[in-house]
């Protein structure tokens, strides 16, 4: 098969790819971290996701099956050079095989380093499970640590499950744990300070995310939006914050060593500090779909030729030229800047 077979088209006025088997792009960069979404569907409905009745799911014969997902990671690995890989959904743990997806995964040579995004409300139950089969560490998502605030932002009452999965995730093992936190103004904005001081006090690893125009309603305001200059300055008025000396490389998080540390804090300011130079990352959706970039307008279906019978050679060209595409940035700054049609959650995070 050719890419003109496999429904790719070429790039215009750009420079030939190089002939290498990673995942470069014309712009010098190369992606080594694979995040994979393993379902659209999530048991919360947070208020920047996802409307209270939910969305229109994906069909189930539109999702990849286990041995699809598996293949796709392990041409990743083998054969495009992805070192890292990342879990996510919708909230990935509702999917019924993903420990055993997580086990093949782990049985790869060379081994990827395996992480995965969730709401933490299924982890009392899977933690031990999940790392048993090679899980390496979770990023927990918690925007409040308030009871009925909680309960507004997701339209459900499940604060203490994640607490209880938080410390399941890190009695498992699956270090490091990290918070991930989204502060909503005048809803939980004042919350800054305590969700630090709660991490740092159980040994969580706290990452302040700005608020990204992925809400399927199309309602995101960039001046309502919660800055990562504005964080900062918050969090300086109770504790000494100097920047960390690892290196950050292709990692989407500023980090700062908290009252001169071990502890550390992290800020993804994707809005007002892009980082797309250093992006590392390639996406697959549940679906079977690339994308070279979360807010990318355009996709490219694997999920077609997979089931056509393409091959693993076929499979990883296709990836590769899709990368090879991939734009300087996501242009959220730019006049005409247009959210991508997937919401989030169909995403995968």
């Amino acid at each position: 098969m050719t890419l003109v077979d496999l429904g790719l088209p070429g790039v215009p006025g750009r420079a030939s790819r190089p002939d290498t088997p990673g995942l470069v792009d014309a712009f010098g960069r190369t992606a080594t971290d694979l995040r994979v979404s393993l379902t659209d569907r999530c048991n919360l409905r947070c208020t920047y996701c996802m409307p209270a009745e939910g969305l229109d799911w994906l069909p189930g014969g539109d999702l990849l099956t286990d041995a699809e997902l598996v293949r796709l990671i392990r041409i990743a690995v083998e054969q495009l050079g992805v070192t890292n890989v990342r879990f996510t959904g919708g909230e990935p743990s509702l999917r019924k095989g993903i420990a055993d997806i997580v086990a093949a995964t782990a049985a790869l040579q060379p081994r990827p380093r395996i992480s995965m995004t969730t709401n933490g409300i299924g982890l009392t139950r899977r933690a031990a499970a999940l790392a048993e089969a090679g899980l390496d560490r979770v990023n927990v998502s918690l925007d409040t640590l308030d009871r009925e605030r909680f309960a507004a932002i997701t339209r459900r009452d499940r604060l203490d499950d994640v607490l209880a999965g938080l410390a399941a995730a890190r009695d498992a093992g699956l270090a490091p744990v990290k918070v991930n936190a989204v502060l909503l103004p005048g809803i939980n904005d004042d919350e800054a300070v305590p969700l630090l001081r709660y991490c740092v006090e159980q040994g969580y690893h706290l990452r302040f995310i700005e608020q990204m125009p992925l809400d399927p309603q199309h309602g995101w305001d960039r001046a309502n939006m919660v800055t990562a200059a504005r964080i900062l300055d918050m969090l300086s008025e109770e504790f000494t914050l100097t920047e960390s000396p690892s290196p950050r490389g292709g990692a989407p998080a500023e980090r700062w060593v908290v009252d001169g540390g071990p502890a550390e804090v992290g800020v993804i300011a994707s809005v007002t500090r892009p980082f797309c130079g250093d992006c590392d990352r390639t996406r697959l959706t549940a679906d079977g779909a690339l994308r070279s970039c979360l807010f990318s307008q355009q996709e490219t279906d694997l999920r077609g030729p997979l089931r056509a019978g393409a091959s693993d050679a076929d499979l990883a060209e296709v990836w590769r030229a899709t990368m090879w595409a991939k734009l300087a940035g996501h242009r959220i700054n730019e006049a005409g800047f247009a959210q991508p049609i997937r919401p989030m959650s169909a995403i995968g995070g």
